[in-house]
């Protein structure tokens, strides 16, 4: 896109300014509500997050634990989170692209606030 394309964007942003402001909050609502789930050792641990991306809860199943084994449960956890932060970034992303689309904006745009 040319610099005039850019700019007319801009001045299309700046005049909905209010309705962005408006859809942002509820944005950041709709993140908290993101639940996002991961697991790891066949269940043996189970980590939520939200859209946030803020750990929610990391239960640790009796055999997990009955391991004795440090650091594959540390091994566990981390993949466990990493999946579940993963499926909460495409959510958040999926949940990104309705607004962005809802109000004309192009694909990938980044807003701030948002995140």
């Amino acid at each position: 896109m040319n610099l005039f394309g850019n700019l007319g964007q801009l001045a299309g942003l700046m005049k909905n300014l209010p309705r962005l402001q408006e859809e942002a909050g509820r944005m950041r609502e709709r993140l908290e509500q993101i639940i996002a789930e991961g697991d790891a050792g066949a269940g043996m641990v189970k980590v939520r997050v939200n859209g946030r991306l803020v750990m929610l809860s990391c239960i640790l199943s009796p055999e997990a634990l009955a391991l004795n084994d440090g650091e594959m449960l540390e091994d566990m956890i981390k993949a466990a989170t990493n999946q579940a932060l993963d499926r909460a970034r495409q959510m958040m992303g999926e949940e990104t692209a309705k607004l962005m689309g809802s109000m004309g904006l192009p694909p990938g745009m980044n807003l701030p606030g948002l995140g």
